[in-house]
């Protein structure tokens, strides 16, 4: 049995499928040491009346046990089985009739990390890719691995230039592999911010967020 297969997924906002209000839809992934609950917060300060939220849990609250700069072979078989989380709720939503250019994934830290990584490794149309302070996995990252393409995916990767487990340099490789594969790819790094999310970047995911449902500005309070 996959290793997240049987955690829980939070579901809040609005309802998908027949008579639901839903536009778009938000997969959101915790940190390591974290929890669904926690993630789910973020949602708090976003526009909620028009977006359907999926918060999965990781076993064990982190989703892989080693550090996303080791190689991916130490990170298996929980990488493999957190991807799959990924995979099963995008195919969820598009099931509910939220399709993939609609769902975005946005996660923090470990959560940014697999955001990025599943969004390389299943490259299509997505609402967005929001990695608050991650960026792709592996020891060494070889562009020549990515194949296919985003189709313009709005991504934004945002992290402090100081922060303990994130290297700039891997954040900056991140950013070009998805650009490589077509992502409109925003880079932000921030003076001496913490391992936290600022107001900056929830203001780049509303913007996202209303790109990919199409609202105008000053809808759903964007």
């Amino acid at each position: 049995m996959p290793i997240h297969a049987d955690e829980p997924v939070m579901r809040f906002g609005a309802e998908t499928g027949a008579g639901g209000q839903a536009e778009i839809a938000m997969i959101m992934l915790h940190g390591r040491g974290a929890t669904a609950d926690d993630i789910s917060q973020l949602a708090e300060m976003l526009p909620q009346r028009n977006c359907a939220f999926a918060a999965p849990q990781a076993s064990g609250n982190a989703w892989y046990p080693q550090s996303f700069l080791r190689p991916r072979a130490e990170n298996e078989p929980h990488l493999s089985s957190a991807l799959a989380v990924i995979d099963r709720l995008v195919l969820q939503f598009e099931a509910e009739g939220i399709p993939a250019e609609r769902v975005l994934l946005l996660g923090f830290s470990q959560g940014a990390c697999l955001s990025c990584e599943y969004a390389a490794r299943n490259p299509r149309r997505y609402g967005g890719v929001l990695a608050l302070a991650g960026g792709l996995i592996g020891e060494a990252i070889d562009p020549g691995e990515y194949h296919g393409s985003l189709e313009g995916t709005p991504v934004f990767i945002g992290c402090s230039d100081q922060d303990p487990y994130i290297p700039v340099a891997r954040l900056e490789k991140s950013a070009q592999v998805l650009r490589s594969l077509g992502g409109e790819v925003s880079l932000q790094l921030y003076p001496g911010l913490p391992h936290t999310v600022n107001e900056d970047e929830l203001k780049h995911v509303r913007a996202v967020m209303a790109s990919a449902a199409g609202w105008t500005t000053g809808d759903h309070g964007v």
